[in-house]
């Protein structure tokens, strides 16, 4: 048995290596995302003989061995003619519990002197191996099965993954769709759900009007200082400088304050630079009297333990600071979702999308915003100041990620692919995050 491992950047590329490894008969047993990227574990159609248990034959009991079990007969003298007839009956007494309590006498099976604990080991991998066959086999036959007996489905499915929105929403949302539904009709629903199900802010007035403590968290290079001034131009010309105070915990950057500073001098208001918890706390103090607060913070990898101290120094400031949560609308779903989940927590108010003109599909970044139920504030499509900001509007967003499609073809799924990238998306059906999508 040689189960194969295979990585790459895409399914498609991966898909393409099992097979020119182990050819067409290739049994896929697992496949799921690593690092950004695709990993296959696959095994040879030839090698799948190796899976099956060794039958070991027993020998068998012959008429023969019966008889040299059998107590042989002895003569016996009687009184009476009736003497045979009882001595035959005794001896058929005999017989049967001398054959139970005396079995056939076979010869042990010889056992391979092996470690209990490989042993067991090796039991455990077959089961999961069975158990990731069955599943494979069961998706590849729903998936097929759903393209010959509802073809409405099927090509609605091809729109969403094609959108960029993941497999598993559009599994999910497909079991659910009406029967009978035409494929217009089917878009028509889908749309409908996904607009129901992303929440937004309604109008700016959340933050121009209520004003607050707001702080843009997320990792390096999502526009969080652009989006910082684009927030800051809006409230000055709502409020003007006065009402507004910009401050930044970005001290590792080179120009990274430079670059707020800029902005705050062409806004006329002053920037701030803190370092810790206590220099927050201090210059929010002095900044109680501002209608606004914005605070542009050092970008952190989802995966830096700095993600976590990042959130506590915010927590513990002595204000209530409502984090904003940039997300880049280029990066792939998985991304997307790893960095919402780091950076979860008390006082996430919601999100803002950015980097929306440079996104082939906007799907995979809908997709978490609905999963992680974000409130989405604004989306960001360019990088003008303040005019490249804007009120998310959930009905245009959806259609937009349907529309942008058109320039992802090559990229495109077909119709044989379709069961490949259903095929992992079993476990990924218990996600809590879907049971929660309001379908009605």
């Amino acid at each position: 048995m040689n189960v194969r491992k295979f990585t790459a950047s895409t399914s498609r590329e991966a898909w393409r290596m099992v097979r020119e490894a182990l050819g067409p008969d290739a049994v896929i047993l697992s496949n799921r995302t690593v690092d950004g990227g695709v990993e296959i574990l696959a095994l040879a159609g030839e090698d799948m003989a190796s899976l099956a248990e060794p039958v070991v034959e027993r020998p068998a009991i012959s008429a023969q061995t019966l008889s040299v079990l059998a107590p042989k007969k002895t003569e016996r003298k009687t009184a009476t003619a009736e003497a045979p007839a009882l001595s035959f009956n005794a001896q058929s007494a005999v017989i049967a519990p001398q054959i139970a309590v005396n079995p056939p006498v076979v010869a042990p099976v010889a056992v391979p002197d092996v470690n209990r604990d490989e042993l067991n080991n090796l039991m455990s991998e077959i089961r999961s191996m069975r158990g990731m066959l069955e599943v494979q086999l069961a998706e590849l036959a729903w998936s097929g099965d759903q393209q010959k007996r509802e073809p409405a489905k099927s090509s609605v499915l091809r729109e969403m993954l094609a959108a960029g929105f993941s497999a598993s929403l559009a599994r999910y949302m497909i079991e659910r769709m009406p029967a009978g539904a035409t494929h217009q009709g089917g878009m028509d629903w889908i749309k409908s759900v996904l607009t129901r199900n992303l929440a937004t802010i309604g109008n700016e007035n959340e933050i121009l009007e209520k004003g607050g403590v707001y702080a843009l968290v997320g990792p390096t290079g999502v526009g969080k200082t652009t989006t910082t001034a684009k927030l800051a131009a809006r409230c000055v010309m709502r409020h003007g400088p006065g009402k507004l105070a910009l401050i930044t915990t970005d001290g590792y950057r080179i120009g990274g304050y430079e670059q707020l500073r800029i902005y705050g001098k062409i806004l006329g208001v002053m920037v701030h630079s803190v370092r810790d918890e206590a220099d927050l706390r201090i210059a929010l103090d002095e900044l109680k009297g501002k209608h606004t607060v914005l605070i542009d913070t050092v970008g952190v990898s989802q995966r830096d333990k700095m993600v976590a101290e990042q959130i506590a120094m915010l927590s513990a400031a002595g204000s209530q600071v409502k984090r904003l949560l940039c997300l880049n609308a280029t990066s792939t779903g998985e991304t997307l979702n790893e960095v919402a989940r780091s950076y979860m927590g008390d006082g996430l108010a919601g999100c803002i999308l950015t980097k929306l003109d440079e996104a082939a599909t906007i799907g995979s970044a809908l997709d978490v915003t609905i999963r992680q139920k974000l409130n989405l504030y604004y989306v960001a499509n360019g990088q003008r100041v303040p005019e490249d900001l804007h009120v998310a509007n959930q009905q245009y967003l959806i259609d937009r990620a349907f529309k942008l499609k058109r320039e992802t073809a090559p990229f495109q799924f077909n119709d044989a692919e379709i069961p490949l990238v259903m095929a992992n998306t079993a476990r990924a059906m218990k996600d809590k995050s879907l049971r929660e999508v309001i379908l009605g």
